[in-house]
């Protein structure tokens, strides 16, 4: 009889990391989770790699434990993208992680976005310039941490540096490596451009293709960890891309709302597509699908950010804002908010947009605010979906997953918001079930995609959009659009009124 396989996957979010251990018929056999700190300085917004490994052994010894240490066939991570560790020539971190949200790159960016050779960068690997990618941060080192910057052995994604912690080699996928610019379809980073702005291409690590094996375990990590030697280490992407995976889209015309801490909304696409500056295409060629759209910059966060302001003293915070927020009226009494509390990435790409309450009267209580924000998710929603619509590719239905998907009154907001039928997952860590997909059919346990999302993936609820209500979100979502462009040129004037009245503490922030 042919042994059932195992696979661990440590799954770091802006706020966690976690170790969950599944086998290949789908069934969850462990979970742990520890939180991450995160430090906002500024323009600074950093974590520390070596936090990461200390709780990356403790999550995993404690998975284990619970299933009474059976035999780990593979080991897979992903993490965030676009955040950049720098490690010297014996693997440790040299200084914090640049998330993806750490705004300090932005004349890197502009400075780059004018180079000769950007034009043709940009054109290759279908991605524009903004300070949140890998290019910018890396100048920004160069130009601002020569220190550092001289004993930089790699370049690394939070990805890439587990990885290597595993195994001890430096390696990347080619979708983590498009936060470079890489050219996926002719698999180079951009030599021209990197020598242009006098970044080494030896810095960057090696790129390989998801579900590719890098080797075992190495002895320094199964020691610490509690692993075995035979642990076999797989390399697949990053949690935006994991969790579409996870989310069993298969077919054109349908799309993922992952909603953890930032949103991830993306559709399938047969073939490439012609696509805009809002949006991004990354083809996964062994999955032989085109995945289609992007990721913002909050979306669970915003849930996290009203339970600090409003409900921090309650016993049950995500119960009583439901309540509120279904006893406010549809439009929260006229209220709209405007959901950019870190600035936002896709689709509207504006690092100095910031969260705004429009409307407010006297009348209005923490309800209809409460309300305003759980709506903006699905605004959010909505401009993906258009943006993703500018392409010619049609989104028909909506696979909801991720920790928003828990609040059932969201979940009908975004279905009347969008006029989309929403699928509810059972499983809400799409994460973590994507990676291990993408691992296990990368080693051949599994034929397709799709035979794998048939063990992996299961729909809890079907949610149809309430038309009246889609016609009345139609008229306010038109509102939503006017009050940010309408305020857009008046972001970059109090970001420099900022800049000039406040001094930059350091602050812990409990959610990204």
């Amino acid at each position: 009889m042919t042994k059932v396989k195992t696979i661990l996957v440590l799954n770091m979010g802006m706020k966690s990391i976690r170790s969950i251990i599944f086998d290949e018929s789908g069934n969850k056999l462990a979970s742990c989770s520890m939180p991450i700190e995160t430090s906002l300085t500024g323009e600074m917004v950093t974590q520390l790699p070596a936090e990461w490994w200390e709780k990356a052994c403790k999550v995993i010894r404690e998975c284990l434990l619970d299933v009474d240490n059976i035999p780990i066939d593979y080991l897979t991570v992903t993490s965030s993208s676009s955040c950049l560790v720098c490690v010297d020539r014996y693997g440790e971190a040299l200084m914090p992680c640049m998330m993806v949200s750490d705004r300090r790159a932005g004349a890197e960016s502009d400075f780059i976005s004018k180079t000769a050779r950007y034009p043709e960068t940009a054109k290759a690997a279908e991605l524009g310039m903004d300070l949140s990618l890998m290019l910018p941060k890396a100048l920004w080192i160069r130009n601002h941490q020569k220190d550092i910057f001289g004993k930089i052995y790699k370049f690394l994604s939070p990805n890439d540096y587990l990885i290597a912690r595993f195994t001890g080699r430096y390696v990347t996928d080619y979708m983590n490596a498009h936060k470079w610019h890489y050219d996926i379809k002719n698999r180079r980073y951009p030599l021209e451009l990197l020598k242009e702005i006098g970044i080494s291409e030896n810095l960057l690590p090696e790129v390989i293709s998801p579900g590719t094996s890098v080797g075992n375990v190495s002895k320094q990590a199964y020691g610490e960890t509690g692993l075995s030697e035979k642990t076999k280490v797989i390399v697949t992407t990053y949690d935006a891309i994991c969790s579409f995976i996870g989310s069993g889209v298969a077919e054109e015309g349908e799309a993922s709302d992952v909603s953890g801490t930032v949103t991830v909304f993306r559709a399938v696409s047969k073939d490439m597509v012609q696509i805009t500056n809002k949006i991004q295409q990354i083809p996964y060629y062994e999955g032989d699908i085109n995945i289609v759209g992007g990721s913002n910059n909050l979306g669970g966060g915003l849930i996290e950010w009203v339970k600090q302001c409003y409900y921090q003293s309650e016993n049950l915070p995500y119960e009583l804002m439901e309540k509120d927020a279904g006893e406010a009226s549809l439009g929260a009494g006229g209220v709209i908010f405007l959901p950019y509390l870190l600035g936002e990435r896709a689709p509207i790409w504006d690092c100095n947009a910031r969260g705004v309450f429009f409307g407010l009267e006297r009348m209005h209580t923490r309800k209809e605010m409460t309300r305003a924000v759980f709506e903006s998710t699905g605004f959010i929603d909505l401009d993906m979906i258009a943006a993703i619509e500018e392409t010619g590719l049609h989104v028909n239905s909506i696979r909801l997953s991720g920790g928003l998907a828990r609040l059932n009154l969201i979940s009908q907001i975004k279905a009347d918001i969008t006029g989309r039928e929403l699928h509810v997952l059972s499983e809400f860590e799409t994460t973590a079930t994507g990676a291990a997909m993408m691992a296990l059919y990368g080693q051949g346990r599994f034929g397709s995609l799709k035979e794998a999302a048939e063990q992996f993936v299961q729909i809890r609820m079907v949610i149809k959009p309430d038309r009246r209500n889609h016609v009345k979100y139609q008229k306010l979502y038109q509102l939503y659009k006017m009050t940010y462009h309408t305020l857009k040129p008046l972001y970059s004037k109090r970001m420099e009124l900022v800049e000039t009245l406040y001094h930059k503490k350091r602050t812990k922030i409990e959610n990204l």
